[in-house]
């Protein structure tokens, strides 16, 4: 059936499958099925939702109204409700249960559960089992990062964003199983690779496109297990590395040159309707070892999910972001391994039968309502029931939600702690502040504290090579070129760009994750024909791009 977004007012379809599966999901109680209405936003809408609910690259200091120590945290210090440091939350030194409310049948859930979120302590960051991350959100298993987001078993990693299993990374999105790599987006199995895009199992290669197994390349695009190639061409090693140095990639003008260079190169290049490996029966982009996943991306090791966006190892899920061994879940952003999480946020440690939950743990279950619990079962607003109790008042509050059009619904916007432009919906759905403020959603207006150092230079004024840059560069600040904000090289970070030949960035850690993401298509389908075969695909190539884009069959054919 054809349904009509109460937001934005496009038209979306709600397929038999999704009703199927809305039924199945439904929860139990004393025998009687309550449930899961259709979705009345699109799944752009939907995401856009929860996203406004995710600070994941703003941090700011404050103390913690616990211990009194200095914190970063994702929290302003404003912020109504207690911050702690992660010690400090994750101890038994408090009980969350102590901020709890009784459930009010005259007042709206959401009006109440924003009572409990004005009041709740929260911990300042994402960040476990991780050592020296003070600086990142998201985090675990990590060490010794520095302003990275989403970070699993990484080491020594900065400015980037999803770095799995991986060491020595800098400025990168989406890293996997990889080391010493620069300005890479989608990487994986990679080592000593740089500014290249897409690709797999590649080394001491700079400037790929779209490439796998290649070792000693540059400028180069849809190439497979090549070796000393430059611009798609074969060369002795020699006639390589002569090449290769005189594109003098030391120096900042040398790197933009190349840059330009490979652009031009992908712009009259070939590409696949979807990025992706190991498949079966689906659609999106970004996804591996994949089957019946369908308007997803940036998903792996996925079956039976629908509208995901960054799911991980998953089975029989819709409408989730970024989840991690997550099974039968709707309707959640943010979580690890856990399961029939409804509605929920930011779950970790093997919770499951949650609803409206944000910030639970560790074995948590069968909870309605809960904020910041830790082993907690049978709690609504965070106050404790018995089982036979909570089975009784869960299904009167889904009634009351059902009366004022709340049941079924995520959190509404207007109760997130973040304003909207600090949060990921700015970046996949960027707004400027009149159409927040017009639609009763927070805005923060941002400004930059100048770094304490000794001087501040314009990036166009550094020296154009590695070789000639001071030591004492940690204590400049360097104006952007594009923004004009201030930023500020930390030593680890010199250290790293010395050992790779790479030039000191110009631009700010902002502008720079900016570029990258502009880099990647747009979580959004487009049906068109495959410009080899004719026959019709789906892709997150719009019709107007540049690009020639094949059917999964034809560009097989092509580079292989």
């Amino acid at each position: 059936m054809t349904s009509i977004c109460k937001q934005c007012s496009s038209a979306f379809e709600i397929t038999p499958d999704d009703l199927a599966f809305y039924e199945s999901i439904s929860p139990l109680f004393n025998g009687k099925k309550e449930l899961i209405p259709p979705p009345t936003l699109c799944p752009d809408c939907r995401q856009q939702r929860k996203f406004a609910f995710r600070n994941e690259r703003h941090l700011y200091a404050r103390t913690c109204d616990a211990t009194g120590k200095s914190i970063i945290s994702t929290y302003t210090p404003d912020v109504p409700f207690p911050v702690y440091t992660q010690e400090y939350w994750w101890n038994d030194q408090w009980n969350p249960q102590d901020f709890g409310l009784p459930w009010n049948p005259k007042q709206s859930f959401f009006a109440q559960f924003d009572q409990l979120l004005q009041k709740t302590p929260r911990f300042a960051c994402t960040v476990s089992t991780s050592e020296n991350c003070d600086y990142n959100n998201f985090c675990a298993g990590s060490r010794n990062c520095y302003m990275s987001q989403r970070l699993g078993d990484a080491e020594d990693s900065y400015y980037s964003y999803l770095v799995i299993d991986s060491r020595s990374i800098c400025d990168a999105y989406n890293a996997v199983k990889s080391e010493l790599c620069y300005e890479t987006v989608d990487a994986n199995g990679c080592y000593n690779t740089r500014f290249s895009e897409n690709v797999v199992n590649c080394t001491d290669s700079s400037y790929l496109f779209n490439c796998n197994g290649c070792r000693n390349c540059c400028l180069c695009i849809n190439l497979r297990n090549a070796e000393y190639c430059f611009e798609n061409k074969k060369l002795t090693k020699e006639e390589y590395e002569k090449r290769v140095a005189a594109l003098r990639l030391v120096t900042a003008s040398g790197t933009m040159n190349a840059g330009a260079r490979l652009s031009k190169l992908k712009a009259k290049s070939i590409v696949p309707a979807l990025w992706g490996n190991t498949l079966e029966n689906v659609s999106g982009n970004y996804l591996s070892e994949c089957k019946n996943v369908l308007c997803s991306f940036d998903c792996h090791h996925c079956e039976d999910v629908r509208y995901a966006w960054g799911h991980m190892y998953g089975e029989d899920c819709m409408d989730t972001a970024f989840g991690f061994h997550c099974n039968r879940c709707y309707e959640f952003a943010a979580g690890v391994r856990s399961q029939d999480l409804h509605f929920c946020f930011n779950i970790l440690n093997t919770c499951h039968d949650l609803f409206y939950c944000i910030d639970c743990v560790n074995s948590s279950h069968d909870l309605f309502g809960c904020i910041s619990v830790k082993h907690g079962e049978y709690c609504i607003l965070n106050k404790q029931y018995t089982k036979e109790e909570y089975e009784r008042l869960v299904p009167q509050i889904i009634e009351k939600m059902r009366a004022d059009g709340e049941w079924g619904e995520f959190f509404p916007v207007i109760i997130s702690p973040f304003a909207y432009n600090e949060t990921a919906a700015q970046e996949y759905f960027p707004l400027k502040r009149k159409e927040v403020e017009k639609l009763g959603w927070k805005w923060m207006e941002k400004n930059d504290d100048l770094p304490k150092v000794t001087k501040v230079i314009p990036a166009k004024q550094l020296p154009d090579s590695i070789d000639d840059i001071p030591d004492d560069i940690v204590n400049w600040a360097i104006e952007c070129e594009a923004t004009k904000r201030p930023f500020k090289i930390i030593k680890q970070e010199l250290e790293f760009y010395r050992k790779m030949q790479l030039p000191i960035p110009h631009c700010h850690p902002d502008e720079r994750h900016r570029r990258r993401m502009a880099l990647r298509n747009p979580r959004k389908l487009w049906t068109r024909p495959c410009m080899k075969c004719g026959k019709e695909m789906q892709t997150t190539y719009s019709p107007e791009r540049p690009e020639t884009v094949y059917c999964e069959e034809c560009y097989l054919k092509e580079v292989y």
